[in-house]
């Protein structure tokens, strides 16, 4: 098999490069440039698109023995991510732009690429697994619980899907640093990559102050009474106790969390954390690893709506186009612009972006 290495110069994908080469595929290892001015973005080890992660992934290439790119992504990074979250905060939401980037970049433009140029497959470094099963081909969590990212996976569609190779799915984390070095991969023990490649400074709401601008406005009370001031709604999260600067205090010094953000009016609403409680959840925009449910009919299941969150039992139904839980036991804090995603046990089923909570 034809196969594209995309290398992200961290130690997983070089692994993975390295495991696709013993398995006998032809492969071409590939860097994603995201950025025109690759300063703009994180430097250092901490992120997962910089100068010295292109560097790195060149080296990893030279020890395993396979030809080395880097593609221009950076327009497509810039539109499909880098706008998407900015527009997400300014309509009050609270996007994951690590989905984005699965969805519009290392899958669905380096996928499309790679097959205009002859190739079969994208290998990567996600721990995720891919099976045949009598679904098909379906993704399930990967053997390590610490590093399972079918979470942020769960935007590929079985398309995409067909089309990708996760060597790593079945490997704990630990092993891989390990064959990383018997391999005499420089990356061997380099640190993960942290928090959002695009913001520099790691400071999300000074980022968004320089891009949105700064318009004060009030924070109320669930009754509509004005209890202070914000700097910017948008640099607030649901669930957010900290930081809110209220001056007028909680009968009986009880704290306060935000429970909703609305742009239109610029207004930040807070409340006790009894308010928070979410039991029903509506996504939109669903994507399906694999066989569509049968609309109208209700199934037994498990929701995750955070990449390191904990499965949820419920129960859900779809249209196809849209999907419906209702939660076992209420979850507290949940954001719509959230990704929602269901499992079958340790399938992924499909997910759906969070645009109503109840």
């Amino acid at each position: 098999m034809k196969v594209i290495a995309a290398m992200s110069g961290g130690v997983d994908s070089a692994v993975a490069a390295a495991r696709a080469v013993e398995a006998g595929h032809e492969v071409v290892g590939v860097h994603l440039a995201l950025s025109s001015n690759p300063q703009k973005y994180r430097s250092g080890a901490r992120g997962c698109c910089t100068i010295e992660d292109s560097h790195d992934a060149r080296r990893a290439a030279d020890v395993i023995g396979i030809p080395f790119y880097i593609w221009d992504m950076a327009e497509e990074f810039h539109d499909g991510v880098v706008e998407n979250f900015l527009s997400e905060y300014a309509a009050g939401r609270t996007p994951n732009p690590c989905l984005r980037c699965n969805e519009k970049i290392k899958f669905a433009a380096v996928l499309d690429r790679a097959r205009a140029l002859g190739f079969d497959s994208v290998v990567t470094g996600h721990y995720a697994q891919m099976r045949e099963t009598e679904l098909g081909r379906t993704m399930h969590r990967a053997e390590d619980p610490l590093k399972d990212q079918s979470y942020v996976l769960a935007v590929l569609n079985k398309t995409q899907l067909d089309g990708a190779v996760f060597p790593l799915g079945d490997t704990y984390k630990e092993e891989v640093r390990k064959e990383a070095k018997r391999r005499g991969l420089y990356v061997a023990n380099k640190p993960d990559s942290h928090d959002i490649c695009f913001v520099p400074s790691g400071n999300n709401a000074g980022w968004l102050h320089d891009r949105l601008g700064t318009e004060t406005g009030p924070i109320v009370d669930e009754d509509g009474v004005k209890l202070g001031e914000h700097q910017g709604a948008y640099t607030y999260t649901i669930g957010q106790r900290r930081g809110l600067n209220l001056t007028v205090p909680a009968e009986g010094g009880a704290p306060r969390y935000v429970l909703n953000i609305e742009p239109k009016s610029n207004t930040v609403v807070v409340g006790s954390h009894e308010a928070l409680a979410v039991s029903a959840i509506e996504g939109e925009k669903a994507i399906w690893c694999g066989p569509v449910p049968t609309p109208a009919t209700n199934y037994r299941g498990f929701a995750q709506v955070r990449a390191h969150g904990s499965p949820l039992a419920c129960t859900y139904s779809t249209d196809s186009e849209r999907i419906s839980v209702q939660l076992d036991e209420p979850l507290f804090g949940l954001a719509t612009g959230q990704g929602l995603v269901i499992y079958d046990g340790d399938r992924v089923v499909g997910s759906a972006t969070i645009d109503a909570t109840e």
